[in-house]
């Protein structure tokens, strides 16, 4: 597991909004409500659960010294 600032990548995040299987299930209408992670996939919603706790996005940082 991961701790500190994660590392900035141009394209997974491009990748992260363009990918086929985010269209088709956007638009298939089986996008999940808010928060019911847990219920598709609960050993992927536990590991980012910890992730998104013991890490930081730059990005977000820069965006609230800035604002």
């Amino acid at each position: 597991m991961k701790f500190g600032m994660r590392k900035p990548s141009l394209k997974k995040r491009i990748a992260a909004r363009t990918s086929i299987k985010r269209q088709i299930v956007h638009r298939a209408g089986l996008k999940m409500p808010k928060g019911y992670g847990w219920v598709r996939n609960p050993k992927k919603y536990a590991y980012n659960k910890v992730y998104n706790r013991t890490t930081f996005d730059i990005f977000k940082l820069l965006k609230k010294l800035f604002k």
